[in-house]
């Protein structure tokens, strides 16, 4: 793909996400809901989107009152050395980002404000106070090397971006209104650190360079478009039936049909790479065997043979009507691809001067 270059770093890039959705409360003794005005029944799906492979590395099905923050060390589970993985802030939590430094492998998340930093070397750590140190600097852009976590101290690079003033004065107003909501006061720190946008990852700058950071982390929003497709055409949060038993087979079916959706994208994507230099639009994919569902539902209980042949004629129609729209503005994509090459010939010119 166009971007294989931009993760040759890698052995593999797990994006780490979950989507929740409120069910008939027939269910609410399985599938308790997230609580207050809620539903009383709810779902959650835990998905580790393998973005190099376009598969599924974890799909899961708990109860909604289930918090990502506790669910994070099954995610973890699946560290290998070279795997790097990008987390939401929900997700967030230091002894599981310890796990994956361990192996090996390399994480990059947004970081909790409340979080335990420190300064100095292994052996003379100071605390660090985050806040008054981003007050010191004029650029728009800074690095720094720190530890983080109470206990652990887990060396890290931070990557901080300032943000504009009008995003500044709506993340404030969101967090006051939410913070009064649950009866308490947001913290001055706080709120002057939403003046900036702060990662962590364990990357190295060989790798990436800040500003490649700060470009990546974006690709975690992929995930969001594998949950619209989801919702939007397989209905995963529309299922109206009142008895338990009926619920949980329109809920397993649906699932059934995500999976197999999302089984025959990773073929129809390289495919259409490598006959056209064009990318899969997976919005369209889904809505392209959405439409087949009733034919497909038929051939199922024809011979495998004729099931192999609609699945055939499915993808190669798939690869003339799936396919993104062709646009003159650079893609997200293609704008890390050239901020890493940038970064490299840079690396090189360096290499040769120190020579």
């Amino acid at each position: 793909m166009c971007d294989d270059h931009l993760f040759a770093f890698f052995t593999k890039v797990h994006i780490a996400d979950s989507t929740g959705f409120g069910l008939p409360e027939c269910l609410e003794k399985l599938f308790p809901g997230s609580g207050g005005s809620a539903s009383k029944a709810g779902a959650k799906i835990q998905l580790v989107w393998d973005y190099k492979r376009s598969v599924f590395a974890h799909f899961a099905l708990t109860p909604w009152n289930i918090p990502d923050q506790k669910y994070v060390d099954k995610v973890v589970a699946l560290a290998q050395k070279g795997i790097l993985f990008i987390f939401d802030l929900g997700y967030f939590k230091i002894n599981a980002f310890e796990c994956i430094a361990k192996v090996g492998a390399y994480f990059l998340s947004r970081l909790n404000h409340q979080t335990h930093i420190y300064a100095g070397t292994a052996i003379h750590l100071l605390p660090l106070d985050l806040a008054s140190f981003l007050k010191t600097v004029a650029a728009d852009m800074v690095e720094t090397q720190l530890f983080i976590g109470a206990q652990e101290r887990l060396p890290a690079r931070l990557i901080a971006s300032r943000v504009p003033d009008d995003i500044v004065n709506e993340r404030r107003r969101v967090a006051r209104k939410n913070a009064k909501k649950k009866g308490y006061t947001p913290s001055k720190t706080h709120l002057e650190l939403l003046s900036w946008n702060l990662f962590i990852t364990n990357v190295p700058r060989t790798v990436w360079t800040p500003a490649t950071v700060l470009k990546a982390y974006p690709i975690r929003w992929q995930v969001e478009l594998i949950f619209k497709s989801w919702k939007s055409y397989c209905h995963l949060a529309a299922i109206n039936a009142k008895t338990q038993d009926t619920v949980l087979c329109d809920l397993y079916g649906r699932m059934l049909l995500v999976l197999l959706n999302y089984a025959l994208y990773p073929p129809v994507r390289s495919a259409l790479w490598v006959k056209t230099q064009r990318e899969l639009s997976l919005l369209k994919l889904v809505r392209h065997f959405q439409a087949l569902a009733d034919s497909w539902m038929k051939v199922i209980f024809e011979s495998e043979l004729a099931l192999r042949h609609f699945l055939q004629r499915a993808c190669a129609s798939a690869e003339r009507l799936a396919a993104k729209a062709v646009r003159k503005r650079r893609t997200s994509v293609q704008i890390l691809c050239e901020s890493l090459r940038q970064q490299s010939e840079s690396i090189d010119v360096a290499a040769a001067v120190n020579a």
